[in-house]
């Protein structure tokens, strides 16, 4: 789906006997019309070959920059993470959305067609959510990381140990646009925002990287309600740990940025700004658009020790469990920022497979819908 925050509602409308058969035909009849279009669609544009976008990679002023350590380097684990501090954080637009309620929060409460239906379930969800933090019926967990790094020659970040001995760990791999784009603009890749290997400047780099659940309990919570024929609040259980999730990922963000990291230790953000996007640094989660590749999670939970310090498992096809999780990386640099990298060649392809050492049968079906 386009659309992740939408799950709840398909999935609920895809377990009703009645009402499957219909909406399974009406996707599929959506779904032949966009094979003819796109079948019948040129390619307007024309990728920049592999080379060439690398050629326009992102040039930073390394020399004037100097990387912010860490407080600690390596891993820290939040066990038993209090829900409560997280209920400000919740961005609750895309809550609505898991309602087929489209509109942004808190407007939505006041639109002429669907703002009774949205006050009512916002009423509930308040509601839920009070019992869910008052009887600590979800458990939220977490595991942040720091290592010294530093971009390689290539589209590569060498990570090395967390005692600065200079080893090298882990390498993290990620993917460079090839759409072209207008002068004096970039072609972009993750490791741009990572100091390079050979810079004398300003030595060693940092970066980071996080995991975070607030679904533990969620699906035997939800088992509940459901056994007691109340799918409605079973259904409300998910999209609140759901949102509980991603506010546990802003709320970390926040702290990492003034505490644990603190290249922002006076950052006086609101909530607002925050879903805003308007600080400083981001946090790109393997299979989003800037890190297309899901198959990157499986370091990032190899270097976190995920599994074992939070019980977050990764399925075959890379998917988290418990659903309500969130994972990513952390940058710092000024100029970081979200971007798509939309397209890409087969022959970038091919060299992402020699450099991670993946199938590239594989590789080639997990970026199937970012192939040119």
């Amino acid at each position: 789906m386009p659309d992740a925050s939408r799950s709840v509602s398909v999935v609920s409308t895809l377990l009703n006997e009645d009402n499957k058969p219909d909406y399974a035909g009406k996707i599929r009849a959506e779904y032949e019309v966009i094979r003819e279009r796109t079948a019948n669609r040129s390619n307007k544009r024309k990728l920049l070959s592999y080379p060439d976008a690398n050629a326009n990679a992102l040039k930073l002023d390394w020399k004037n920059y100097a990387a912010t350590k860490p407080a600690f380097l390596g891993n820290k684990v939040f066990n038993d993470y209090p829900l409560s501090q997280l209920v400000d954080y919740i961005d609750w637009t895309p809550f609505f959305i898991t309602w087929s309620l489209a509109g942004k929060y808190p407007a939505i409460l006041e639109d002429e067609k669907v703002g009774k239906a949205a006050t009512d379930l916002f009423a509930d969800a308040q509601a839920l959510l009070k019992k869910i933090v008052d009887e600590k019926l979800l458990t939220a967990k977490a595991v942040i990381g720091f290592w010294p790094a530093n971009k390689t020659a290539d589209n590569d970040v060498q990570l090395y140990a967390a005692d600065e001995s200079g080893s090298a760990i882990e390498k993290l791999h990620f993917l460079r646009q090839q759409i072209p784009k207008e002068e004096e603009l970039a072609n972009l890749c993750l490791a741009d925002f990572i100091a390079p290997v050979d810079n004398g400047e300003c030595g060693t780099d940092y970066i980071g990287g996080f995991a975070v659940t607030t679904g533990i309990g969620a699906d035997e919570l939800a088992a509940e309600y459901a056994a007691e024929n109340d799918d409605y609040t079973a259904i409300m259980v998910k999209a609140l740990a759901d949102r509980l999730a991603e506010a546990f990922a802003e709320h970390m963000h926040e702290r990492v940025r003034k505490e644990f990291w603190a290249y922002e230790p006076a950052e006086t953000l609101s909530t607002v700004d925050l879903i805003s996007e308007k600080y400083r640094g981001i946090r790109p989660a393997p299979g989003y658009p800037a890190c297309p590749d899901h198959s990157e999670k499986e370091t990032l939970f190899s270097l976190l020790n995920a599994a074992e310090e939070i019980q977050i498992e990764l399925s075959e096809s890379f998917a988290m469990s418990p659903a309500a999780s969130v994972s990513g990386f952390y940058f710092s640099h000024p100029e970081s920022k979200y971007f798509s990298v939309g397209k890409i060649s087969q022959e970038q392809v091919d060299d992402l497979t020699n450099r991670n050492g993946k199938d590239i049968a594989e590789m080639t079906r997990l970026l199937t819908p970012n192939l040119d």
